[in-house]
């Protein structure tokens, strides 16, 4: 199953990095497999520092804004526990994890990491189709490299509906900032 949510990561330099990612997890929630491409800073980071935190959160803002560059401004973040790194102080769970094994043949590499630590730090809002329309949205803009416009955008037509119909306004912001983001591609 693939667990959609964020992951920070750090450079040798102690750069913070934010991306979504979207790990394969096991039903203990004991292992992931990371599928980063070799060029995403997310595996550069992990290749040279083999540890992270993997967020669970709802805020599909946030999901958004990571998932198209516009994250200006790292959230607030506070020290991991039991790795070297941070997590995100405002999330529903965080998997501290290590990497145990790199899988480099194909461009998209195969990344196993064992969790370290897991910690509940808030609840989840539950199930929201808005936000759900937004998360999709988000993972179909960062595959305009493989996918025609005009095929996302007419996805993006079916999310509106759900959108207007249920959505708060960090999904409303979130979803036009996805439609602006993607309407504005070649």
């Amino acid at each position: 199953m693939i667990l959609e949510g964020l992951v920070t990561t750090c450079s040798s330099l102690g750069t913070v990095n934010l991306a979504p990612m979207g790990p394969i997890v096991n039903v203990e929630m004991t292992e992931f497999l990371f599928r980063p491409f070799k060029t995403s800073t997310t595996y550069q980071n992990l290749k040279a520092h083999p540890e992270g935190v993997f967020h669970v959160t709802d805020d599909v803002l946030l999901i958004a804004r990571g998932a198209i560059g516009k994250i200006d401004v790292l959230p607030d973040v506070v020290e991991a526990v039991s790795i070297s790194g941070v997590r995100l102080a405002d999330c529903c769970q965080s998997f501290e994890f290590r990497i145990e094994h790199f899988n480099e043949e194909e461009d998209r590499t195969v990344l196993t990491a064992r969790i370290i630590a897991r910690k509940e730090h808030r609840p989840f809002f539950g199930f929201n189709r808005a936000k759900h329309a937004v998360l999709e949205a988000a993972i179909l803009a960062t595959r305009l490299h493989l996918l025609p416009r005009e095929q996302v955008l007419a996805e993006y037509e079916k999310y509106q509906v759900i959108v207007e119909k249920t959505a708060g306004a960090r999904e409303f912001e979130a979803f036009d900032l996805l439609k602006d983001y993607v309407g504005a591609r070649d």
